[in-house]
Order: structure tokens, then sequence, then C-alpha cells
């Protein structure tokens, strides 16, 4: 082994080992997160587009082709400009179903294991060539700069190292999660390979040449017999190159996945559409530069794709382009090794071996996983030992770009027409694919002349291989994609999945019970496939992610649960496997109840998506938006129930009514709700006449009384159902009560006064003989009886006078005559008495005689007495009720203290509105301050609450304020009373 091959191992070495340790810092946190999830680092990983091609391919392209070589940095250019439309969909898709890769999008649309296992082979048989071309230039760059016959044995070790290094930041943990280590490693190594191309664009320019000018004397002089003998492409063959490179540019295994798979958000793939081509226009400016520099040098240049290690003969400039062309090459390695492995691994491997029931299965699929990548790699070195040594760098490319871009019809029938079905796609892929093996692949094995394929008499005589294989391979697989698919049936699975991945997608999921009564029942099922420990793993996953408990029995978070496990499964071992793993475990219960769409689950779904939403669909989503929100805010409580009893909507009338949070049973069965809701609703959707008029049930510990009302929905455009009004009729029911109680009342009221009017009578002649009796005789014992029976009678006529004027009620006239607030404090306190209750409250009339206002006594004892009732009630026994008078300028201040418990704060703001009380349902109306409100209102004065008094902890304190009576030359007096 010689000095220079040494040296070589060496910087080979030392540039991996540099690879490692910028890996091992973004490992450990050394690298702030916000360098390494930053938009550009992103786009410099996407840079592994550029790989040994970029630094050594397009070289050999632009020495054949001329400018022709430009269509390998404008082809992706353009497809990631198209990103809002192209990308983005594909974007959502496999973010939402955890896609990873083509083979898992084709598996999950066109729903066939088969779909998935033949991109998966066609990915295989594709990279292959590109992997052989990532070890053939190394293994080439070590041959032109040391001479040594070991230069294959070397470019083994560097394989080995770089297969290392993948499994290292990509395959150390079994979940699909992002790759912050390997997408830093890859954006380093992007940063390395363009400093490379750009110094050896800026030697040609300013060492080999003298500067832009002494470049343009040679194109004009010795240069131009160089440049006229290029080749120049045709138009037809530049459009089918652009259109090769367009594809690869992400649907090449490695592009697709860090294209989908790692991106960080929709915004950093948007951004990546203008700075992925700033970066590739850079890669392409020193093409040019390179090869002219080379031609400069030597006219004649025997390996063009290596013109950069002949432009010079100064060592260091070798050293360059070798390190640029590891970069390029390492990077795509791993890429292609971590993307293949992966799609193996789900659509071959766990296809022919489903996982049964293992202890470990986390780490039976890592460790194939690794031992894929492993195998990758050294196949692509077995590649280009046994067959790419003998072809050129372009013949290799263009044989796997023809290959993937085999893909381009179904993934683009994917996205834009829902009626492409498996069959289709399957044929038009064979087809496809059978075309191009025949015409490139082939020949890549086997030094022999293969026969002409058909159509090619229709090609241009001059035509190169790669373009008429690409044309007609194309053109097959289309027509048998249209033609299959349409006059084949799609499946109904088929329908579905396509609605998911169409542009427009309005996924209608279909609301079906499980065999699975709760979330707990998860893990039992899935064990006997994934094992307990993995089970009860992903189950936990999945419940966390959607922060659902293992209690759940909602139906419909049962069926979010059950999709969000396939979508997790999907990543770990592809869609086809955890399909059939969901299906076979979490089977859906099949009922002979219609199947319907899930509402629910489409509406979640535009609100998730609505800000994306643009044009008519926006205006008809901000439709939907208000028609909903009328229904969620409708001051009636609303619940929608379908057909199979799920309950699909509970407005925010309904959960204050009955205490029951919308979130928390929306989704699920009527039963399911806590009582008396299941029998309620259940009587409402089973009475043939409604409404159903003040149903007494229990809520919250109290009595209600709801109406309910019932519409069925049905009709064409209908999804079924039934929509029911709930309302509360309990007010009105007691109201009602209160209305009869207080008629009664009244009764009793008019039966009274009529009595106290015919007790009048005999009153009279009662005091009357007392009177006489006084002067009939001189016994003092009877003077004494008379003075006694004379007392009595005035005090009942006293009582029958009060109680004739209470009923009476007053006028409603402004009110103008002198009252006493001490006479009718005495007059009220007299008929508070007349009640038997709250004998045990003490009542103390603490008015002074000499202050009279200006009112209506027998309205203004109504007040009073509707006052000391209620302070009367609000005592404990022993309470006292205190009134007190006096005067502040020109009115008199009246007040009610007592040392209850005091107003209620709830109804302290509507204490005198109409119906306000807190007693017990027929011992209060409620009226009885609201009145007393008005009368005093009309009396031009004010009512003051305190609750409690100042100073005091608790009891309240009613004053009111009444202007005082004036009369000039006249002194107030009290109001004679038994006129």
């Amino acid at each position: 082994m010689n000095a220079e091959l040494i040296g070589v191992v060496l910087l080979g070495l030392g540039y991996l080992g540099l690879l490692f340790g910028c890996g091992m810092a973004v490992e450990r946190g050394w690298v702030p997160v916000r360098i390494t999830r930053h938009p550009m680092v992103y786009t410099l990983a996407l840079g592994v587009y550029a790989s040994a091609w970029a630094m050594y391919g397009s070289i050999e392209l632009a020495s054949n082709a001329g400018f022709g070589y430009l269509a390998y940095y404008l082809g992706p250019a353009g497809a990631f400009l198209l990103a809002p439309v192209l990308l983005v969909p594909i974007q959502r898709i496999t973010r939402t179903y955890q896609l990873s890769s083509l083979a898992d999008l084709f598996a999950f649309r066109y729903r066939s294991r088969w779909a998935g296992t033949l991109v998966t082979l066609l990915s295989l048989f594709a990279v292959l060539p590109l992997l052989g071309i990532q070890v053939k230039t190394l293994s080439d760059a070590i041959q032109l700069l040391t001479g040594s016959r070991y230069s294959a044995a070397v470019a083994l070790l560097f394989c080995a190292v770089i297969a290392g290094c993948a499994v290292l930041f990509g395959a150390r943990h079994s979940h699909r999660h992002r790759h912050d280590t390997l997408l830093s490693v890859i954006a380093f190594e992007s940063v390395i390979k363009l400093m490379a191309i750009l110094g050896l664009g800026a030697i040609a320019l300013w060492w080999v040449f003298d500067g832009p000018q002494d470049v343009q004397r040679w194109l004009e002089g010795p240069g131009a017999v160089l440049q006229a003998a290029t080749p120049q492409l045709e138009a037809p063959q530049w459009r089918t190159l652009l259109l090769l490179f367009f594809a690869a540019a992400f649907m090449m295994p490695h592009l697709f996945q860090i294209t989908f798979a790692e991106s960080l958000s929709r915004h950093t793939l948007l951004q990546a559409s203008w700075t992925l081509p700033l970066f590739l226009l850079l890669m392409a400016l020193p093409v040019p530069l390179i090869l002219w520099a080379a031609q400069s040098a030597n006219e004649s240049v025997p390996l063009a794709a290596y013109a950069a290690y002949v432009m010079t003969e100064h060592w260091w400039v070798g050293a360059l382009a070798f390190i640029g062309g590891l970069a390029a090459a390492s990077g795509t390695m791993m890429m292609i090794a971590l993307a293949l492995s992966g799609m193996a691994l789900n659509h071959i491997v766990l296809v022919a071996h489903p996982p049964e029931a293992r202890s470990d299965l986390y780490g039976w699929l890592l460790w194939l996983r690794r031992a894929l990548v492993g195998g990758v790699i050294f196949g692509g070195w077995l590649f280009a030992e046994s067959v790419g040594r003998y072809h050129s760098l372009t013949s290799l490319g263009l044989a796997a770009f023809v290959g993937m871009a085999q893909c381009l019809p179904g993934l683009l029938a994917l996205l834009y027409w829902p009626g492409a079905n498996r069959k289709g796609m399957i044929a038009g892929l064979i087809g496809g694919i059978g075309v191009w093996l025949w015409g490139l692949w082939l020949p890549l094995l086997f030094d022999i002349t293969m026969p002409a394929l058909p159509f090619t008499p229709l090609m241009p005589a001059d035509a190169p291989t790669w373009y008429n294989v690409t044309l007609i391979s194309l053109a097959v697989n289309i027509v048998l994609l249209i033609v299959v698919s349409l006059f084949t049936r799609i499946s109904e699975g088929e329908r579905s999945a396509a609605e998911a991945c169409s542009v427009d997608a309005v996924i209608r999921s279909k609301r079906l019970p499980l065999e699975a009564a709760t979330a707990g029942d998860f893990p039992a099922h899935l064990a006997q496939a994934l094992g307990d420990e993995a089970a009860s793993r992903e189950v936990e996953r999945a419940l966390k992610a959607l922060n659902l408990t293992p209690q759940e029995r909602r139906p419909y978070a049962l069926r979010r649960l059950r999709d969000r496990i396939q979508a997790n499964l999907s990543g770990l071992m592809g869609p086809s496997v955890a399909r059939d793993i969901v299906d076979r475990y979490l089977p859906y219960r099949h009922d002979d109840a219609p199947v319907t769409d899930d509402i629910h689950f489409v509406e979640s779904r535009l609100e998730a998506y609505r800000s994306r939403l643009t044009g008519l669909a926006r205006e008809l989503d901000g439709l939907r938006r208000h028609h909903r929100q009328t229904l969620a805010y409708l001051p009636v409580g609303l619940c929608v129930l379908g057909d199979d009893d799920e309950l699909l909507m509970w407005n925010q009338a309904l959960s204050q009514l009955s205490g029951i949070s919308g979130d928390s049973v929306i989704g699920s069965r009527r039963d399911s709700l806590p009582p008396p809701w299941p029998n309620l609703l259940g009587s409402v959707l089973n009475a043939s006449q409604t409404p159903l008029y003040k149903q007494a049930v229990t809520l919250h510990g109290k009595d209600y009384f709801l109406t309910l009302h019932k519409a069925v929905l049905s009709g064409h455009d209908s999804r079924g159902g039934s929509v029911i009004l709930v309302e509360d009729h309990t007010e009105m029911k007691w109201l009602e009560e209160e209305l009869v109680h207080a008629a009664r009342l009244a009764s009793i009221g008019q039966l009274a006064a009529g009595v106290a009017h015919e007790i009048g009578n005999p009153i009279t002649g009662i005091s009357s003989l007392a009177q006489n009796l006084r002067y009939d005789t001189e016994d003092p014992a009877l003077l004494e009886t008379a003075d006694q029976i004379q007392q009595l009678t005035q005090r009942v006529t006293k009582i029958v006078n009060s109680l004739v004027g209470f009923a009476h009620g007053g006028r409603p006239a402004l009110p103008s005559a002198p009252a006493s607030l001490k006479a009718v404090s005495d007059d009220a306190l007299h008929l508070i008495h007349l009640a038997r209750s709250g004998e045990d409250v003490t009542f103390t009339n603490a008015c002074p005689s000499d202050i009279v206002v200006r009112g209506d006594a027998q309205r203004l004892t109504q007040v009073m007495v509707n006052l000391l009732s209620n302070a009367k009630d609000a005592c404990q026994p022993q309470g006292t009720v205190h009134i007190e008078a006096g005067t502040q300028a020109s009115h008199a201040w009246w007040r009610v203290t007592d040392d209850g418990h005091g107003i209620d704060p709830s109804v302290k703001h509507r204490l005198f509105e109409p119906f306000t009380t807190t007693k017990p349902a027929g011992e209060g109306t409620g009226l009885g301050l609201s009145l007393a409100y008005q009368i005093i209102n009309e009396h031009q004065g004010k009512i003051e609450v305190a609750s409690p008094p100042p100073g005091k902890p608790r009891g309240t304190a009613i004053t009111l304020w009444l202007p005082l009576y004036q009369q000039d030359n006249h002194l107030p007096h009290a109001q004679d009373i038994d006129c």
C-alpha cells in the first residue's frame, strides 16, 4: 500500500470522523435546537439531491450534451416551485396517515399490499444504479489520486463506515420520528460539497484561467472547436430530461423521505420552494468552468466526469474534489439505505412474515432494519464493482431516473383522479417497468443487443435509447392505467382512500361501532399480533395523542383511537401490514343499521383545514360555521341523535341545563348518558306525537319540568337522525302554581274583607252598650268592666279597619296626604302579629311620632308589611327586627333592619324584579319587593339595600326614602285610621 493510498484513506476517514463528530454534537444537544430545526437546515438536507452525479455526472453530461446538463438542476427547481399544488398535498397525506415512503403512499391509496411491494421492488432496482454511481465515483477518484489497485477495497471500507453512520444517526430507534441528527449531518455535507464545487469553480476561473476575460478568449479561440464538437440536445430530449429530473426530485426514495417524512411543517416546505432552487443554481454554476479548465489543460479529457482531477497538477485540488465527492456520495448513500431499508422491511419482509405476538417486537424490527441498511449499501458496492465499472455515469443515472419515473402516472392519479384503481395502477406500472427493464436495465447487466422495442420505428432515427425508452414506457404506463381503471370497478376502500388523498379532500369516515367496548380493551386485542408490551405501548401512545383515557367508551372516540393506532403502526411497519392488523384485531361491528357518514369527524377535519380554504369553498365553510354557531349558542337546549342513537350535537344551553359538557358526550350512545337523559330522550324519540309537555325530572338535586320537541331529519340529501329541543319550563310551571295560589289567597282576602265588614256592625253595637252601661250604674266593678269592653272593641275596630284598608290597596293617583311613619309602622306590626308564625321574633318600632311624609298610608302600610314579613322569615328564632326613621333635608328615611342570614348574592342584583325569591316553592311569589319598589317609586322615593348593614357581620337593612309632608301654618298630625 503506497503513501498516496494511505493519505487518501486517512483523508476520507478524517472527513467521516468529522461527520460523526457533527452528529454527536447534535445528538448530545451541544448544537441549539433553534439551529438544528431551522428551515435552512431542512433546505440543505434536501440538497442530498445533488449526489455524486452533481460532482461528476453533471460534468460528464455537459461534455456530451452541452448546457443540457442544466436539466438536472432545473427539474427539481420546477418541482419545488410547484410545491403548493404538488408537494403540499402529498405532505398533508403523509403527515396525517404516518406514511414515510412512496410505497406507503401507494399502498394506502390503492388499498393493496401488492402495490406497495411492487413500488418497493421498482425502487430497489431503479436506485441500485444510483447507488452504484456513488460507489463507482469513490473508487474511481481513489484510483485517479493513488493509482492503486486497492481502490475497490478502500471504497468498501468507506461504505462500511457510511453504513455505520447511517445506523447510528437514522436507525437507533424503532419508532418513526424526525431525525434531527441525521438531517443536520446531511445539511453539513451539503455545505461541504457546495463549498467544494464552488472552490473548484474558483480555481478553474482564477487559477487555471486568468479571470472571466481569459475564459472568453479561450472560448472564442482554442475552445471554439471543442464547443462546436459538443453534441446538443434536441428540444424534445431536453424536455424529457426535465421531466425525468422533475420526477426524481421528490420520488426517489431518499428524497421522498426528506421532503415529506422529515419536514417540520407546511411553511418549511413552502420556504424550500425557493431556497432549494437557489442552492442548486450555486451547484450548477461551476460545472462548465471545471470542464473548460480541464479541456484547456488537455484537449483530450479521457474521463470527462473527473475533469476536476486533471485541470491542474496540484494535489490539494484533487483532495478538494475528493472531499466534495465523498460528501455528496456519503449523504446520498446514507439516505438511500435508510429509505430503502424501511420500504423493504414494511413491504417485503413484514408482508412475507407478519409479526405474531413477538415479545420484543420493537427490537426485532430495529435489528431487521439495521441489517437491511447494511445490505443496501453492500448491494450498491457489489453493483458498482460488477456492473457499474463498465458503464458511464450518464448511462447509470438515466437508467435510475427513468425507472423511478414509472411511478409518476400513479402518483398524479393518486392526487387528481379519484377514479383510478389498483388494477389500473398495477397494470400500468408493470407495463412501464417491463419496457424500462427491457430497454435500459437489462443492457446494463448483459453486454448484448436487445431486440427493438415496440413503436421504436415511430421515434426519430437518431434518438438515444434512453429517450425512446422513456417515452414508450410512460405511454404504456399511462394508457394501461387509464383504460384498466375505466373498465374495472373501484372498491369501497379505494374510494374512501381516494377521497382522503384528493387535493380537495373532504374525508367522510363512516359511523360504525367497534367490537371493543372501551379503550381499555384495545391492548388485549392487539396483543395477539404485537405482543403484550408493544400493544400496551401503542395504545398508550394513541391515547396520549388524542388526550383520552382507558375508560373511554364513546363510539366516536374509539373510532378515532383505532385510526390513530393504525396511523402509528403505518409509520412502524407500513400501511398494508398496519391495516391488516387493525382490521383483523380491532374490527368494526357490522349491524343491520344503515351506515352513515361520521359528521363530527368531517367537521373536525374542516376545522383543521379551514385556514387553507379559498374562494367559494371558504365562503361555504364560513356559512357552515355560522349555522353551527347559531345552533351551538341557541338559548334553548338542542341535541342531535343519529339513527343509531349516537349523539352528534349537544349545544351550550343543554350543557348548562344538564351540567354535562358537550365535549364529553358527543360521539357517545344515548344509553350511556347519565340519568335521566337516556329515558327522557328515548321517550320523545319513541313518542308518536310531540311535544311532550312539562316532563318532571330531577337535575342537580332539584326538580325541573322540561318540554321536549322532536324533528325527524329525512329527505334525499339527509343523513338521517333526529333533532330534539329541550325547553326548561320549570319557572313557568312554578308561576302557574303560584298564580293558582295567589288566586286562592285573593278569594280568601275577599272573604276576609266581607267578614270584617260584617263584624263592624256588631262591634259598634257592643261599643254602644258598653258606653251606656257607664251611665246606668255607679258600681266601680261594672264601670271597670265597661271600660275594658270599650278598649277591646276599639282594638277590634282598629284591626278590622286595618284589614279593610290593606285589602283596599290605595289609589294609583300621586299620593299627597300626610302619613305618620310611626302610625303606619304600628299598623303594619298589628297586621304582622295576626299571623301566628314568627312569634319568637322580636319587633321594635323606634320611629319618632313627629315624622310625617307625603303619601298614601294604606299603600305605605302594604310596603311595610312586605318588608317586615321578609325580615321575619330571614331571622332565626329569638331574632330581632328593628324599625327606625329620621329626616335629612326634605326627605325622611325609614329603615327596617334584621339580624337574619342576609340576601343571597346571586339574586341581589335583581332583588326588585318580579318573581324573584329565595323561598321554597309555595312559600312565596317573589312579588312583594317588586310591588314595594313600585309603590315607593310612585311616592317619588327610592329604596336602598345593605346586606349586611355597615359594621355588622350579618343581616339586612332596607332603607326607604320618602318626601316629607309640608304645609304652611299646619302642624303635621297622624291620620285618623278609624274613618
